[in-house]
């Protein structure tokens, strides 16, 4: 009888214990997985778009996250640091848009050696070292700036096919920097579509077309020997705002002079610039109301020059879906689920479309 006692005794504290043991756990909360999101920056309204993505899917997925960036996307070091600074946190998984591969290789590796698995979003991290990398969740910008140059060749195609060796005309890409990769991407995107459809589509061949200006943006396959049609890819000394003003600027003064028809800024810093250097626009619409611009991303400033017919239009890429997806892929990869690239898209939009429902989501201010 007394053994029988005791076990009921046993038995009674143990369904005691299962009982008590998830309501002390509920009130203590359990610690949900940490995954650190390294950004490019946070000062642009598309990386705070992008961070709203992924605090949608911190808490679809049931995750913790941080979130951080650079004061700009030149500050290389101090994006390193800041991957550093995850990597001690024991993140189950990191996001990471690198502005600088080579810069991360070493914390690349430790990530790998550790089992972290780590995530590009944005651009990425181009040419990564095999298996560091498990999946992108990005633009593909040389497309979508392959969309610009065929949205700006529309509306230039008479001007350029009249063009002679006397009459020469030219195309300027602004790009921000020469090292990040989406930057690299959509100025040799657009640089690439335009060079075919001048010679697809106009009396000019590819001799008649010379690709100029930072080497970094001409390719060896570029055509470098034509006198007619001149492609001039521009880097600013940097992408602080009054180097990216300064550089808009001093294609603004050539505009007559050197019959520029188009430019395509490739990111909302170099879009910062000319909106700076133009007064937010207005001489465009008048001064330099023949050239034809069309940014890249979003931003109210760029949105306000687009509704007023001071550019011909933007290419939008989604930022919350690249926030979001990037999360996705990371608590995904950590849970030993596959994971692949995903492709977060991107739309051409003007003054006609803008307001529309599948546009208008994605232009963040």
């Amino acid at each position: 009888m007394k053994t029988n006692r005791i076990f009921i005794v046993l038995l009674s504290l143990v369904l005691l214990a299962a009982f008590v043991m998830p309501i002390a756990a509920q009130g203590r909360g359990e610690a949900k997985p940490y995954i650190a999101v390294v950004s490019k920056g946070e000062q642009h309204d598309f990386w705070q778009t992008v961070k709203l993505g992924a605090e949608a899917a911190a808490e679809e997925y049931g995750v913790d996250i941080t979130f951080e960036g650079p004061p700009s996307e030149s500050d290389v070091q101090i994006q390193v640091e800041m991957f550093n600074s995850a990597l001690a946190k024991n993140p189950v998984a990191i996001a990471l848009a690198a502005l600088n591969t080579e810069s991360v290789i070493d914390q690349l590796s430790e990530a790998q050696r550790r089992g972290i698995p780590v995530v590009g979003f944005d651009s990425g991290v181009p040419e990564a070292p095999e298996g560091s990398i498990v999946a992108n969740a990005s633009t593909n910008n040389y497309a979508a700036a392959g969309m610009a140059a065929e949205k700006m060749f529309d509306e230039l195609k008479d001007k350029i096919d009249a063009a002679t060796s006397s009459n020469p005309v030219k195309i300027v890409v602004m790009n921000q920097d020469a090292s990040g990769e989406s930057l690299l991407s959509r100025g040799r995107g657009f640089r690439d579509r335009i060079v075919e459809l001048v010679a697809e589509e106009t009396r000019h061949s590819r001799n008649n077309i010379r690709v100029m200006g930072n080497p970094a943006y001409i390719a060896s396959d570029s055509p470098t020997g034509g006198n007619v049609v001149f492609i001039e890819m521009v880097v600013p000394a940097s992408a602080a705002e009054q180097d990216t003003t300064a550089a808009a600027q001093n294609v603004l003064n050539k505009v007559r002079e050197d019959n520029i028809l188009g430019l395509f800024l490739s990111n909302e810093a170099t879009v910062k610039g000319i909106l700076a250097a133009t007064n937010d626009g207005t001489t465009l619409g008048s001064t330099y109301q023949d050239l034809e611009v069309v940014g890249f991303d979003a931003g109210l400033a760029q949105k306000n020059a687009v509704r007023a017919g001071y550019f011909l239009g933007s290419i939008t890429q989604d930022p919350f879906m690249i926030g979001f997806r990037a999360v996705e892929l990371s608590s995904k990869a950590y849970r030993g689920e596959p994971v692949a690239d995903i492709d977060t898209g991107a739309k051409f939009y003007d003054s006609s479309n803008m307001d529309e429902a599948d546009i208008a989501r994605l232009l963040y201010d």
